[in-house]
């Protein structure tokens, strides 16, 4: 993992422990930021691969609609991060 990768991690990381500190957050949403966080954090799998898994989680649960308007907009936030380094790096 290059630093500029592990730097991206580490903002995505803090992104994520942000939403599951929110008690405004639906608890479902949470357990998916917590699941999303095991994966990026899960050195076992290729970045690649965990950048794309963190990415259609990410997909999915931004489209609840019980979802408040700022944690969807961290949600968009994390993906985007993700896919500047997950495609060619």
């Amino acid at each position: 993992m290059s630093d500029d990768t592990g730097d991206i991690v580490n903002r995505c990381v803090d992104m994520l422990n942000g939403i599951l500190e929110d008690n405004s957050v639906p608890k479902n949403i949470r357990r998916s930021a917590d699941s999303i966080k095991d994966i990026l954090l899960n050195s076992k799998e290729s970045f690649n691969d965990r950048a794309a898994s963190a990415i259609s989680t990410l997909d999915e649960i931004s489209s609840d609609p019980n979802i408040p308007m700022h944690t969807r907009t961290s949600i968009w936030e994390l993906a985007s991060q993700l896919e500047t380094i997950s495609i060619g790096r």
